[in-house]
């Protein structure tokens, strides 16, 4: 976690703590628990939601599986198509089951706000009956047509607000609201880990470019505040790429980005 993620220790604390009774209720021979409440990641985008979903994946050594709600029109999209009817399929859920080859991944249930307005309350409560521990232990799918346990299963959810998702649902959900990065934390992420990370895979070696720390500034708030860091990505990004386009035209063999030249990079 602490790899992925700077900062954020209460949220970090919250999970260890999730985590931690997981795996007390694996090895305890009497429980017949097999996972804690279903976290829910709240958040503007850019905030660390759907990384945090795979760090818990990462710690408890589980597949972890994606299944997007941006747009989702059809509950039948996730309880799946009879075999009856033309367009027949099995449901997202247990897709998801079949890619990750295992019964107990953790599934990301991502942009829970993002459902459309006219299948709202079918999507909800097949949600409901997923979340539940008293109910997914006997989930149908309508191609399948016959129960299957996603008691094994970790659900984790996130979401830009909770505006449109039902209180029962809620009720389901241990909500983890994620806060925006200060402009020192996004400093700290650009350097420690953003900026390494684009001069790798854009091939640079690390010696070939160096940003004065009097730039950092500018580089995190080019255009005002931004919530999370998925613009500062896209800055950083930028920036390797033209001095990686200058070294392979021959304009130099290394670069020092000063309050002089950053706007050629911006």
């Amino acid at each position: 976690m602490e790899q992925n993620h700077f900062g954020l220790e209460k949220i970090k604390q919250r999970i260890i703590e999730f985590i931690s009774v997981l795996i007390l209720q694996k090895k305890s021979p009497t429980s017949n628990l097999f996972h804690a409440p279903n976290l829910f990641f709240v958040g503007l985008a850019g905030t660390g939601k759907t990384t945090f979903a795979k760090s818990v994946a990462e710690a408890l050594g589980r597949k972890f599986i994606r299944i997007p709600f941006g747009g989702l029109s059809s509950a039948l999209d996730l309880r799946g198509q009879s075999k009856t009817s033309p367009e027949a399929e099995p449901g997202m859920i247990i897709r998801a089951l079949r890619r990750a080859d295992a019964i107990n991944p953790v599934i990301l249930l991502d942009e829970l706000d993002r459902i459309t307005p006219e299948s709202r309350a079918a999507i909800m409560g097949v949600l409901i009956e997923l979340l539940d521990p008293g109910q997914n232990n006997n989930f149908t799918d309508y191609f399948i047509d016959y129960p299957v346990d996603l008691s094994q299963v970790l659900f984790i959810a996130t979401a830009n607000n909770t505006n449109n998702i039902s209180t029962a649902v809620m009720d389901r959900l241990e909500v983890i609201q994620m806060p925006s990065y200060t402009d020192e934390e996004k400093i700290a992420i650009a350097k420690n880990y953003v900026f390494p990370h684009y001069v790798k895979e854009v091939g640079l070696l690390p010696d070939t470019i160096k940003i004065d720390d009097s730039v950092w500034m500018k580089i995190t708030r080019p255009l005002g505040f931004d919530s999370g860091i998925r613009s500062l990505e896209r800055t950083v990004e930028g920036i390797a790429r033209k001095v990686a386009y200058k070294l392979v035209k021959g304009e130099g063999t290394s670069f020092v980005i000063t309050d002089a030249n950053i706007r050629e990079y911006l």
